[in-house]
Order: C-alpha cells, then sequence, then structure tokens
C-alpha cells in the first residue's frame, strides 16, 4: 500500500488489516471487559509480552484501527487516540515530563493549550513561551532543564506559521523532543515527520474527522527520537524496539491512569470521516484562498491573516513545506464597523466555536474562545477586539463570496 495515493491508502486501511464476517469498516466493538480461556495468556497480555485487549480503559478494537490509520496517514511508527485533542496534549506532556522539567512552547497557541500550559507551569514543569517564527527566539528560550519543544504548524486565529525546519533541526542538535501539532495542516497538507517531529498532535475533531458530530485527538511517534536517551522513560517500558517506549508510556501512563479514553463510537465516526480529508481539505482550502483574496481586496476589510496570500510574513515558507494553506483565516474589521453586528449579518457561515467543519464557521476571538487571556495577554498576541476567525467549507466558492459581501455591505 506504500505506494498509493493517501485517499486509496485510507479508504483500505481497515480491510487491509483484516475485518471480521468480511465487513468494509472495523466495526464499533463496545465491550468493556475481554476474556481469556488461559489464565496465563491475561497475565501475558496485562505484562506486555502477548497482543490482546486487557480492559477498555486502556484498549478498544476500533480504537486500535483508528490509530493504525493516524498512523498510516502521518507516516508513523505508532499511534494513541485520545477522548479530544486537548486530552492528547495533556496526557501527553503528563506522561513524559515531571516536576523540575522545563519546556518551551509557541508563544502563539490556541487558547486552551495556552491555559493547559499554564496549569503544568503551577504543577512544577515549567513553561516559556516564545515567538516560534524565529529558530533563534526558541533557542534563547532553551535551559539546562528543557526537555521539550512545543509547536503548531499554523497558529489560530492569526495563521503565524512556524519555523518548522529550522526548530526541528535544533531539537536534534539539542536532543529535545520535538512536538508538532499538526491539526489546522492535517496529514494530507504536511507531516510533520519530514521536518523531524518525535511526536505529532492532531485534534480528530477537527478536520481528520471533518463532520463535527464525534470528539477525539491522537500523538503519533514518528521514529526519530532515540528514547533510550530519555531519562524519564520508567524501567517497566523499556521493552523491544526503543521507538516503541514513548507509545507505550504515553498509553499507560496517559491513558490509563488518566483515563482520558476515546470511546468505539467517536472513533468509529471520526475513522469514517478521514476516509474523505483529502478531498475535503481540496477544497477547504480553495475556498479559502479564494476568500482570503477577495477579502484582502476589499476597501472595508483591515486586514486579512492567511498564509495563502504572498503579504503574509510566513508565505514563502508555507509555500515550500505545505500542500495547500489550510482552511483558517482571520480579519480584522476596520472601525465603526462592529465585529458582532458583521457576525450577525452572516447568512451562510454558521457562528460557534469550532473549526474544521465541512461547514463555514466564524467566531469573535477576543470575546469568546481568548477571553480568559485577558487583554494585556491578547495584545501581546496581536488580538483585537474586532478580530473574527473563519474555518471555511466545503461550500460553493460563489456563495460564500456572496454572503461575505453582503454581510460587509
Amino acid at each position: 500500500m506504500s505506494q498509493r495515493g493517501f485517499t486509496s491508502q485510507l479508504l483500505h486501511a481497515d480491510r487491509r488489516g483484516g475485518i471480521e464476517h468480511g465487513s468494509i469498516h472495523k466495526p464499533v466493538h463496545t465491550a468493556v471487559t475481554y476474556g481469556y480461556d488461559d489464565a496465563r495468556e491475561l497475565a501475558a497480555v496485562f505484562q506486555g509480552r502477548s497482543p490482546g485487549y486487557t480492559y477498555g480503559r486502556q484498549v478498544n478494537p476500533t480504537v486500535t484501527a483508528l490509530q493504525d490509520k493516524i498512523t498510516l496517514m502521518e507516516d508513523g511508527v505508532a499511534s494513541a487516540a485520545f477522548a479530544t485533542g486537548m486530552a492528547a496534549i495533556g496526557t501527553t506532556l503528563f506522561a513524559l515530563l515531571r516536576n523540575g522539567d522545563h519546556m518551551v512552547s509557541s508563544s502563539f497557541l490556541f487558547g486552551n493549550t495556552n491555559s493547559l500550559f499554564n496549569s503544568f507551569d503551577v504543577h512544577g514543569v515549567s513553561v516559556s513561551f516564545a515567538d516560534a517564527t524565529s529558530v533563534d527566539d526558541i533557542a534563547e528560550a532553551i535551559n539546562e532543564s528543557t526537555k521539550l519543544v512545543f509547536v503548531e504548524t499554523i497558529a489560530n486565529p492569526r495563521t503565524q506559521v512556524s519555523d518548522l525546519e529550522a526548530i526541528g533541526r535544533l531539537c536534534a542538535e539539542r536532543g529535545l523532543i520535538y512536538v508538532v501539532d499538526n491539526t489546522l495542516t492535517t496529514p494530507y497538507l504536511f507531516r510533520p515527520k519530514s521536518v523531524g517531529a518525535s511526536l505529532v498532535i492532531n485534534s480528530l475533531t477537527k478536520y481528520v474527522g471533518g463532520h463535527a458530530n464525534a470528539l477525539g485527538g491522537a500523538v503519533t511517534e514518528t521514529g526519530h527520537y532515540a528514547w533510550e536517551s530519555f531519562s524519564n522513560i520508567y524501567d517497566d517500558y523499556k521493552k523491544g524496539d526503543p521507538s516503541g517506549w514513548a507509545i507505550q508510556q504515553i498509553k499507560k501512563k496517559g491513558i490509563r491512569d488518566f483515563g482520558a479514553t476515546l470511546g468505539p463510537e467517536a472513533a468509529h465516526h471520526l475513522s469514517i470521516g478521514s476516509d474523505t480529508l483529502g478531498l475535503r481539505m481540496d477544497r477547504i482550502c480553495a475556498n479559502a484562498l479564494a476568500l482570503a483574496k477577495w477579502l484582502d481586496a476589499d476597501p472595508r476589510v483591515q486586514r486579512v491573516y492567511y498564509p495563502g496570500l504572498p503579504g503574509h510574513p510566513e508565505h514563502a515558507l508555507a509555500s515550500r513545506l505545505f500542500g495547500g494553506f489550510g482552511g483558517i483565516l482571520s480579519i480584522d474589521l476596520p472601525p465603526p464597523l462592529d465585529c458582532f453586528d458583521f457576525l450577525n449579518r452572516l447568512e451562510l457561515v454558521i457562528c460557534t466555536s469550532n473549526l474544521g467543519d465541512t461547514r463555514s464557521l466564524a467566531i469573535p476571538v477576543a470575546h469568546s474562545i481568548y477571553f480568559e487571556m485577558g487583554p494585556e495577554r491578547r495584545a501581546e498576541m496581536g488580538i483585537d477586539d474586532s478580530l473574527v476567525r473563519f474555518s471555511i467549507g466545503i461550500e460553493d466558492e460563489a456563495d460564500l463570496i456572496a454572503d461575505f459581501d453582503q454581510a460587509l455591505g
């Protein structure tokens, strides 16, 4: 299957793995417990000496099939799936970092991730925030206790693009874990493994699932990091190929102990949705680029943030790395145009907090998902009260432009 295209591989991933009764899709397995006729076999599974299923909080056949698809998408070694994207980030760090460790993060983080990292700081894992568009800023933030660097491919909502290649080289030189959140680009547009990422995060709720009908998240091991050199791996998980040590610890200390379990029904929805990821992203990227260009030329809009525009600071970088510029764009509205009035006039675009849906969505950023940050932190991130973020969907391009035109009118 390795020579076949992205969508062809996904469509046939389940059945290539062998499915009960010749089913095309992996069925939903709702069982929480798994019985064994031989008690020794049960013990071997619990101890990790034999493959198998123990308890629904840790493993499930439907979730395993989804994990295999995510690994295939990211060209990785193995993946672990979680109840949400935030659970994927939180439990991964919970499993790998310890009191006294330090991490460096992009300062342009999604609001909830920013809040989570501040909580880690309170509990003994210190965090330094740096401008991820500059490898020099990331390097300056590293100290003797640094274990990990965390960045997003494209920032939400101002669409800054991290200096992914240079940061990857820096992490390799310093022996640091390099975690890349690939949610806004998706494995279809970009594989962080190509820039040396150690672990890749995806919020499956967004583009991978794509239909706003299931929550989920995942972390994928790329095989780049030498885990035998990482001091925080527990002896119990130093079994077999070292490339599997971190994922095993994440599954045990993260999913098992923390309980951020993805349910089989959600896993099934996400798996089915992922089959059309490539088709949807092609349409979404085309719509977003066309709309961004139209808005950029409209004097009624103060500024447009979209990596596909030539005037974007990281346009050249995004053009080189990504197979498309994604579906997120934001605009600053000029005074006296009120962002609430503008949003209320939109007819096709839905005012809501999600992104990555088949439908186009909009939200007033400063007043909602970034409200808890406070005005000072928002100002540092360049988020004005007039900023509106859009997640562009698969509607007809002409209809989207017409809706924006009438709302701005």
